[in-house]
């Protein structure tokens, strides 16, 4: 019971604070928000993602920063192992995201709403088994089995969610401030192989290529009535795979000249900015590490 005092008190606290800081920052950074307002999250739009980085309020921040607090927020998630800690991983991601880096709610819960659906699938399985006698707390009979489960794997299933979900949260807080190109450049720092980096790159950039394509070819066949009927769906859904393959490699000879034309000698280079890490952001990353350390030994 005083664990759960204990946590609910740190929960309300959190919460009352980033409503403080978002307020606050609403109302004198007004005019700096102004340019997230015309930004609008399409599913199928691909670059999106890449767009919300470039215009994300802690951008300035410096790259090797966000991506190592990130990837070790995302690392004790996992080791740690804790309900609470996950919990607090949750909220500090989604204040560093919304309220630092200016992203609306809307717009963040509908990037989590993604990996969030195939989170609840994957974990689905835990908390319910079969069965022809009903051996569970709680049994639902189907007519020749029985589907049941018991508080112990639905508590099973809510600490998986939330470890999982807390970790998501650590890599979206990364992806939504941090372009691509960055998070590669962090990496090559660490010497991590060309090959991988530049096979990271180009499926990255290849894949919002291809949906955008793929985007345009429904487009085209919804305005021929194209998904009229079931059999006709089936017929356009067919055509539009066949056309995918050819013009997947139409775009990549396409993507191959233009790193030819750019002086492509085997190895990508990209601009970088220089930003340095400063003292205040990383006492703050210590003092929450040292916080999810505290609040996994208390819990």
């Amino acid at each position: 019971m005083t664990k759960l005092i204990a946590f609910c008190t740190i929960f309300v606290v959190a919460v009352i604070f980033s409503i403080w800081e978002f307020r606050k920052k609403h109302v004198h950074s007004n005019s700096a928000h102004k340019h997230h307002h015309g930004i609008k999250h399409k599913h199928g739009e691909g670059f999106s993602i890449d767009l919300y980085a470039y215009t994300s309020h802690i951008r300035d921040w410096s790259s090797d920063f966000k991506v190592t607090f990130s990837v070790i927020v995302m690392i004790l998630s996992i080791v740690l192992n804790n309900p609470y800690v996950s919990v607090v991983i949750i909220f500090a991601m989604a204040y560093i995201t919304v309220v630092k880096g200016g992203l609306s709610i809307t717009e963040y819960l509908s990037f989590l709403a993604i990996p969030l659906s195939f989170i609840l699938l994957g974990t689905f399985t835990i908390a319910i088994d079969f069965s022809k006698e009903p051996i569970g707390q709680y049994n639902l009979y189907l007519g020749f089995c029985y589907v049941f489960t018991s508080l112990v794997q639905l508590k099973k299933m809510l600490f998986l969610i939330l470890k999982v979900f807390a970790a998501v949260s650590a890599l979206q807080m990364m992806t939504l401030s941090t372009p691509s190109s960055e998070i590669i450049a962090v990496l090559r720092k660490v010497h991590m192989p060309k090959l991988i980096l530049e096979l990271m790159n180009l499926i990255y950039r290849f894949i919002f290529i291809l949906v955008d394509v793929y985007r345009q070819m429904k487009n085209s066949a919804e305005a021929r009535q194209g998904y009229c009927d079931f059999r006709t769906s089936c017929i356009t859904f067919g055509s539009i795979a066949s056309n995918m393959l050819v013009v997947s490699l139409k775009k990549a000879n396409a993507y191959y000249n233009a790193m030819e034309a750019r002086c492509y000698d085997g190895e990508l280079h990209f601009l970088e900015e220089k930003k340095a890490i400063k003292w205040n952001q990383l006492i703050a990353a210590t003092a929450f590490i040292m916080f999810l350390f505290l609040l996994w030994g208390i819990m």
